[in-house]
């Protein structure tokens, strides 16, 4: 793997659903080749689909290099290694089994790449989680299907935008809201918060992270009368990972915390649930954030959309997200060459248990 900025950063990029609107997004990202200048981009996916939609929208100065090994790729070029040969037809704003299956063969082999040390981050474009179901992939999303490869339960889905600055992760990601509160446990919690902490160091070079948790009940249970979750589960969590020196407060009412901005005061938020993360951050970042899958060894990032088949083929499509995973999973790459005695020690507590918190506290009056 590539630990330096010389060569260039491999960057690899799965397509997606090919009939969403991911060949748009990369006709749109390196149709001015200059971007290439910065690192060394890889795509995996369907030739015939770029080439439909090149034909389709009109980008006629997009041109590629195909390769068949990452260990072939050119720097200062778009390069791209064909993983659809299969495929028949490109149906344009239609989820069929032929792009579901196309979707996952792109993924599986950047995903050998990546693993192999080949490419030295990946960015993956939007799947449609339902028809990329197959016998290898039987997971609700990009982010567990990163965590089965390495048996890894706990990791977190990170919604990142550096701008604001706002972080916010999820304790339980895709599943029923009926599930939320019966998935939720104090050890659960409290390690979503130690790899928050130790994400925010090592991935975004944060000294001492301040992380702010919200509850799950409205106003955060109101003392117990609108549920008991905040009192016997999060709270506790909370005060677990203070003991290990880790400068986490709350838990914090979720529509107060954001309505009133006391997430400018925090390096980074941890909701109990996906919607209630989710939907402040894209709000507030106006769908220009980036999901991150932290907790893992590999690096990955994501737009933070869908496949959108409602605008594809339009030539509408915003590519601000995906420019900024892009450049998120290389900053990322970069701290974490630069933060690697951390990751060495990382089952160690990095703030030490007798450091104080009282002059840590926000004033959020």
């Amino acid at each position: 793997m590539n630990t330096g900025t010389n060569p260039k950063i491999k960057v690899g990029i799965t397509m997606g659903d090919v009939n969403g609107i991911g060949p748009e997004l990369i006709l749109k990202t390196f149709e001015d080749t200059n971007i290439t200048q910065l690192f060394t981009p890889v795509i995996f996916g369907s030739g015939k689909a770029l080439y439909f939609f090149k034909q389709q929208l009109g980008y006629s100065k997009f041109n590629y290099k195909g390769i068949q090994d990452v260990s072939q790729a050119q720097e200062n070029k778009v390069n791209f290694i064909e993983c659809s040969h299969k495929l028949e037809k490109v149906k344009i704003g239609l989820p069929t089994e032929e792009s579901g299956e196309a979707a996952y063969l792109a993924l599986k082999k950047a995903t050998q790449q990546l693993l192999e040390e080949k490419i030295d981050v990946l960015v993956t474009l939007p799947i449609h989680k339902k028809n990329i179901q197959n016998p290898e992939f039987q997971f609700p999303g990009h982010t567990e299907y990163f965590a089965s490869l390495f048996n890894q339960e706990q990791y977190l889905m990170l919604m990142v935008h550096e701008e604001l600055p706002l972080r916010v992760a999820v304790v339980t990601s895709h599943i029923p809201i009926q599930k939320v509160s019966q998935s939720l446990s104090i050890e659960k919690i409290y390690k979503k918060i130690q790899i928050m902490n130790l994400s925010l160091k090592i991935d975004f070079s944060i000294e001492r992270p301040k992380i702010a948790v919200l509850g799950l009940n409205p106003h955060a249970g109101d003392d117990g009368l609108l549920g008991m979750e905040e009192i016997q589960i999060i709270k506790p969590a909370i005060e677990k990972a203070n003991s290990d020196g880790i400068i986490a407060m709350g838990p914090y009412s979720a529509d107060g915390f954001f309505a009133k901005g006391l997430w400018r005061k925090f390096d980074g938020v941890l909701a109990m649930y996906h919607d209630q993360g989710l939907i402040p951050i894209k709000t507030l970042s106006q769908g220009d954030s980036v999901n991150f899958t932290t907790g893992l060894p590999i690096i990955r990032t994501s737009p933070d959309h869908g496949p959108a088949f409602d605008i594809a083929g339009k030539n509408i499509a915003d590519n601000t997200s995906f420019k900024n995973a892009i450049y998120l999973a290389i900053d990322v790459f970069r701290r974490r060459s630069e933060n690697i005695h951390l990751i060495e020690n990382q089952l160690q507590t990095i703030v030490p248990k007798e450091t104080q918190l009282d002059d840590e506290k926000i004033a959020l009056e």
